[in-house]
């Protein structure tokens, strides 16, 4: 059976003319600081969404993301697929990920819904009201959300990220076959409306969309 190769170990296409990624990596293999700052600008938040579908906290997920880059270092000089940067990245990230959450005892929530502080007498009892409504309706949300099976959580969190990751990327952090995000998509989003349903906050947003 043949090695599978890695995606930065695949051949680059027949393209004679090189990618502004494959320059830039190029660029950064050399010692070129700059190359690599645009890289880390690139990249680091999609690592750092890696890090936070797989429900990292944010000690460990500073780790992870740091230990992926310290691989990429280690492996530049080797590179022979530069456009796959991203998804190797996101590959090494995932991994990290899996040895972290194997050596942790316990794993907490990296998402924290946060209090809405009002100063008594300074807001308008309207923008109150509003206030805790649009509270009371995001912390259904998130329970929504977190009854989702991990795999969902994880998918809608990268499609959600900013900027947005190729498709390639996401496959490459979750495991999944490219082909097979849209449809797990699809399949997600659907489970997450009929949480919203069950507990009634699609309907109460509908309402409030109505003129």
């Amino acid at each position: 059976m043949q090695p599978q190769l890695s995606y930065l170990d695949r051949p680059a296409t027949s393209s004679t003319v090189p990618s502004a990624t494959a320059r830039i990596v190029s660029r950064a293999a050399e010692g070129d600081q700059q190359a690599w700052d645009q890289l880390v600008e690139r990249y680091s938040r999609l690592l750092w969404a890696v890090a936070r579908a797989h429900r990292l906290n944010t000690v460990d997920a500073a780790d992870v993301v740091q230990t992926s880059w310290v691989r990429l270092i280690e492996h530049l000089p080797e590179i022979r697929n530069p456009d796959g940067v991203g998804a190797w990245l996101a590959t090494t990230a995932r991994r990290e990920c899996l040895r972290v959450l194997r050596g942790a005892t316990r794993c907490q929530p990296s998402d924290q819904i946060e209090n809405v502080a009002v100063e008594r007498g300074s807001a308008d009892p309207g923008e109150l009201d509003a206030a805790l409504l649009t509270t009371e309706r995001d912390t259904a949300l998130h329970r929504a959300f977190s009854r989702l099976p991990a795999r969902d959580q994880a998918l809608l969190r990268l499609l959600t990220a900013d900027p947005s990751p190729s498709y390639q990327e996401i496959g490459a952090a979750l495991g999944m076959p490219i082909g097979s995000i849209g449809p797990n998509r699809v399949r997600s989003l659907e489970r997450l409306r009929r949480e919203l349903r069950r507990t009634g906050v699609l309907t109460d947003v509908a309402t409030e969309a109505r003129p």
